[in-house]
């Protein structure tokens, strides 16, 4: 049995001063039956905690070490821009290189507005599209999480949904009315709304990809039936990238599915492991944000210096040939030795996967949208969880959230993965 004294007394101690003794719920451990695992250093795909535990791991910062921890190019970008300062609240050239590069790499971005977290990034495509078209309702969809600002909090996944938390405490009434909750992979849904309302709607966004009720990739014709519609309302598109983006491809789910989305966002990945976010798009709709148009929006650590030279360094490295073949191979493999697993054990569980991107549902499958979601057996995702831990893997502590592959993890670990959810597994029948 791994020790977990000191953790155990690091979460006591938070208890006393954060809420919940986490500072975000997604790390709590709550609904697995054990206290979180307290980190003390992390070096490619392994992690170690305070008690001197070493675990292989498939959290990855919740995607954003697709490079491993402590890539030496990211690291040295890093230490060379903190001799020259670490945060300036003004224009800096890395600012540029960095939105250069997401312009060239992304389909039908033109223009890139840095922020500083994921939920800022969608919070402001949302105001630059009802800006933009004049319009107050939008489009989510179940089980899609795009932050926690109070319009897109209702019907999210994520920790909301690990959690049991009801959509809207805290958020008002009126708020929510503008916020139109469909179905995922749902086209007909989405129809039906739009032939209702549609002039009324000013955007549809999506998790092209969706991360966030666990990987659910779109089905055929989902994704292109979104672009018709808002072609035909004249209402825009917006892919939130967040997990997806840099992961599905080097352009995203625009690249992969050749869908062109009006606006999107970006997050952990483009900052190398540092707090960012970003806004991309065409730029007739991106000059409307302040300063060149009326949609304001502004935040003082925006594109700041430390996070835009480790997020050029992690891009740059993500360009190099062979890189996607590489994580699409591994992402591969993991889903193979889960399925085997799975097969083994004998019991009702599924395993989606998309690029460095897989999940074990705790359901018969298919898995194609929340509802589907939502039925898993949470109870016998907790003992897997539990298992896997004490093997020395990291995994989500959620059935809503997704496993992460870097370019880091070998092969073997791969396959001993399998092994250890083969053990797991068998106490989950």
């Amino acid at each position: 049995m791994l020790n977990h004294d000191r953790s155990a007394g690091d979460f006591a101690q938070a208890c006393k001063s954060i809420p919940g003794g986490v500072n975000s719920p997604v790390r709590a451990f709550g609904k697995v039956g054990c206290t979180p695992v307290f980190y003390d250093h992390a070096q490619g795909s392994h992690v170690w905690d305070v008690d001197g535990n070493e675990y292989v791991d498939f959290i990855c910062s919740w995607g954003p070490m697709i490079l491993g921890h402590g890539d030496a190019d990211v690291l040295g970008a890093v230490r060379a821009q903190l001799d020259r300062g670490v945060s300036y609240g003004a224009p800096c050239e890395a600012e540029i290189r960095l939105a250069q590069l997401i312009c060239e790499i992304v389909p039908n971005a033109e223009r890139a507005r840095m922020v500083s977290s994921g939920t800022e990034a969608t919070m402001t495509a949302i105001r630059l599209a009802r800006g933009c078209t004049g319009r107050d309702k939008f489009v989510k969809f179940e089980g899609n999480y795009h932050g926690h600002s109070d319009s897109l909090l209702v019907a999210a996944g994520s920790g909301v949904a690990t959690l049991g938390i009801p959509d809207t405490p805290g958020v008002t009434a009126g708020t929510a009315a503008d916020t139109i909750v469909a179905p995922y992979n749902d086209l007909q849904a989405v129809k039906d709304i739009f032939a209702q309302v549609g002039k009324q709607i000013a955007a549809i966004i999506v998790e092209p990809i969706a991360g966030n009720m666990g990987v659910v990739a779109p089905v055929p014709g989902f994704l292109e039936g979104l672009r018709a519609v808002c072609d035909e309302y004249g209402a825009l598109l917006i892919f939130d990238e967040v997990i997806s983006g840099f992961r599905a491809a080097i352009g995203g789910a625009q690249e992969r599915f050749g869908i062109r989305a009006d606006l999107c966002t970006y997050g952990k990945i483009i900052g190398g492991g540092f707090p960012v976010g970003c806004v991309a798009g065409r730029a007739e709709l991106m000059e409307q944000l302040a300063p060149t148009g009326p949609v304001y929006q502004a935040g003082t650590l925006s594109g700041n210096p430390v996070a835009m030279e480790a997020g050029i360094a992690t891009l740059t490295k993500l360009m190099q040939p062979g890189v996607y073949e590489e994580l699409e191979r591994k992402g591969a493999l993991l889903a193979e030795v889960l399925r085997a697993a799975v097969a083994e054990a004998g019991i009702p569980a599924c395993v989606n996967q998309m690029g460095s991107l897989a999940t074990l549902f705790f359901h018969p499958g298919p898995v194609t949208c929340w509802d589907d979601a939502a039925a898993c057996d949470t109870d016998a995702f907790a003992r897997y969880f539990r298992g896997m831990l004490e093997a020395g893997f990291l995994i989500a502590p959620s059935q809503f959230e997704a496993l992460f592959v870097s370019l880091a993890h070998t092969d073997g670990e791969i396959e001993r993965f399998g092994t250890a959810a083969r053990a797991a597994l068998a106490n989950c029948r």
